[in-house]
């Protein structure tokens, strides 16, 4: 108990002084390092601030940089895409072209068949495989022909505006990503450290695996470029191929209507030259006809004049043949009757054959005559098949140049 009151050691003077010493000077040193951390601290956040200001501002004109990029593609593909749309707009023109030429080949098409089925019904020596009917053939083959290049034709088109609809499709997917890009980056520009509501993003300075490079971002572009100028290049060439198809197509049509329009009207001229000169022989054979009724009437009436004279002869023989005993005697007279009777027989014989080659002509002429009236009917059949049915029918078709 004793000991725990002791008073506590006392230090020597010395030991104070050199206490107070060595106060000071740690004081002084942890002052001095403090004054040392103090101006690091104030270089540091000069350094910083300059380096962050630099590299903001470096950002910022890399994003700016970025932008007038996106914009200088945007603007590419807003070209590509109005050249492409405009391109298709006149393709699809083109294709009411080729639709409305192949509709318009059909009709005349059927207006040959049913030329070529008419002329089936022309009748005896009239149906024959002429000049129309070849030509006939020729058109309506050229019209198969064209209907089936047209339809090919048609059938590119389509495909040609799909692939300028696709072509269309990418460039205006790229245009949306660029405009979705272009806002960010916008956005991304009008940040600031002052900027209220800004945060931190989890895992930003991370690159994910798909990302891309920027060459393969420019050539991305490029391609759709590429794929819009090639098709649109494709889309011109075809409708030079439409234009030229459609002018060939239309003047080989109208050149084939126009030779079987030669042909028809050249056969027509001579159906009716042949039915003319029928007509004629059909008036020469009439009058001929009439000629050896008259004939006929002439020689049956010399017939019946000639029996007067048999008749006459042969009562005087008769007559004479009742003389008596040496009267009955053959002289000059009786010759002569016997003579007479002979002469006048065999005249009439001659006029009953005369008389039956007359009628046998008369026959012939009556045959001519029918056979050349059936001919007449013949033809004016064929006249009216080939100018009534055939060319009006083809009058009413105009072909169009579309």
């Amino acid at each position: 108990m004793a000991r725990l009151l002791q008073a506590p050691a006392k230090f020597h003077p010395s030991e104070w002084d050199i206490a107070n010493k060595m106060q000071c000077a740690s004081t002084e040193s942890q002052k001095s390092r403090s004054e040392h951390m103090i101006a690091e601290s104030r270089r540091l956040l000069d350094e910083i601030e300059k380096t962050t200001q630099k590299t903001q501002s470096d950002v910022k004109k890399k994003i700016e940089q970025r932008q007038e990029e996106i914009k200088f593609w945007k603007q590419e593909l807003d070209n590509k895409l109005e050249q492409i749309v405009h391109e298709t707009e006149v393709l699809l023109t083109f294709k009411t072209r080729l639709e409305k030429s192949l509709e318009s080949c059909k009709e005349p098409l059927v207006i040959t068949q049913k030329c070529l089925l008419n002329r089936q019904r022309r009748a005896g020596i009239d149906l024959v495989h002429d000049e129309v009917e070849q030509e006939l053939v020729k058109e309506a083959e050229i019209l198969q022909g064209v209907i089936a290049l047209l339809g090919h034709t048609l059938e590119q088109t389509n495909e040609q505006i799909r692939l300028n609809r696709l072509a269309k499709y990418n460039l205006e997917m790229d245009l949306k990503d660029k405009f979705t890009a272009l806002m960010i980056d916008d956005y991304c520009a009008s940040l600031a450290s002052n900027t209220p509501d800004t945060r931190y993003a989890d895992n930003a300075v991370k690159v994910e695996g798909n990302f891309v490079s920027s060459e393969d971002w420019i050539g991305f572009s490029n391609i759709n470029i590429e794929k819009a100028d090639k098709q649109r290049n494709n889309s011109l060439a075809l409708r030079a191929l439409i234009d030229s198809i459609l002018s060939q197509t239309v003047n080989d049509i109208c050149k084939q209507r126009e030779m079987v329009n030669i042909a028809f009207r050249n056969r027509v001229k001579e159906v009716k030259d042949a039915k003319h000169k029928l007509e004629t022989l059909l008036a020469m054979v009439m009058d001929e006809t009439a000629s050896q009724e008259k004939n006929i009437a002439a020689l049956k009436q010399a017939i019946a004049d000639a029996e007067g004279p048999v008749k006459v002869a042969q009562a005087r023989l008769g007559a004479r043949n009742h003389r008596p005993n040496m009267e009955l005697c053959y002289d000059t007279a009786h010759y002569k009757l016997i003579s007479e009777v002979q002469e006048f027989t065999k005249n009439i014989q001659r006029l009953k054959d005369t008389l039956a080659q007359a009628e046998t002509e008369r026959k012939g002429l009556s045959r001519q005559q029918l056979s050349l009236e059936e001919e007449i009917q013949v033809k004016e059949n064929t006249l009216y098949i080939d100018e009534v049915l055939c060319m009006q029918m083809r009058e009413c078709v105009y072909i169009n140049n579309f």
